[in-house]
This record gives structure tokens, C-alpha cells and sequence, in this order.
């Protein structure tokens, strides 16, 4: 069992930073593939990136793509989403998930951790 706890979120002017960090613990992170999701209400939860389970290949949605990265460090068990040029279209909770493969459905993710939420103003 693998227990994530999202850091970082708040509340950002638009062209703001900001760094979210997903602590995870309880089980071989380095096992698995992790990724970001979001969800503004009353829409369905959205893919935002993913990376393998060494850091070595990355993917994201079009609309992050130039703004957003995802790096992890393992020995800290930790994942993380840095967030540039941020645009109130961003606004949402994020959510970090872990996986066993590449996917952009939160379905095939088993691990969720509760969501940080980040507001962008413009």
C-alpha cells in the first residue's frame, strides 16, 4: 500500500510559480510510474503529466507543454510538478497517482494522494 501527500499549492498571480511536491511512502516508489492530474469543478478529472519509474521519459497534455515539468528524485521518494507561466485556466486541485505503466487514464492509476489545490488570479 503506497499513501501520497500532495504539498505546494495556493494562490498565484497569472504568469506566477509554483512547485508542487508528492511525498509518498509505504511502498517501492521506484516501482512505479507517477503522474499529475487535475480537476476544476464540475469537470472530470485530466491528465496532466507522467513520468517512469526512473525519470528517464516524460509526458505531458498539449495545453502544459513549454510551462509545466515533472521530475522525481527516488531517493527521496518523492515526485514533483514544476509549474511556470501559470494561467487561471490552471486553477484546479492537483492530484499525484501511482501507477505500473504509461497511461493518461486515472483509472489505471491504484495510488491517490488528496489533492492540493491551486488557484491562479489574473
Amino acid at each position: 500500500q503506497v499513501q501520497l501527500v500532495e504539498s505546494g499549492g495556493g494562490l498565484v498571480q497569472a504568469g506566477g510559480s509554483l512547485r508542487l511536491s508528492c511525498a509518498a511512502s509505504g511502498g517501492a516508489f521506484n516501482r512505479y510510474f507517477m503522474a499529475w492530474f487535475r480537476q476544476a469543478p464540475g469537470q472530470e478529472r485530466e491528465f496532466v503529466a507522467v513520468i517512469n519509474w526512473n525519470g528517464g521519459s516524460t509526458s505531458s497534455t498539449d495545453s502544459v507543454k513549454g510551462r509545466f515539468t515533472i521530475s522525481r528524485d527516488n531517493a527521496k521518494n518523492t515526485v514533483y510538478l514544476q509549474m511556470n507561466n501559470l494561467k487561471p485556466e490552471d486553477t484546479a486541485v492537483y492530484f499525484c497517482a501511482a501507477g505500473l505503466g504509461y497511461s493518461t487514464n486515472p483509472n489505471s492509476y491504484f495510488y491517490w494522494g488528496q489533492g492540493t489545490q491551486v488557484t491562479v488570479s489574473s
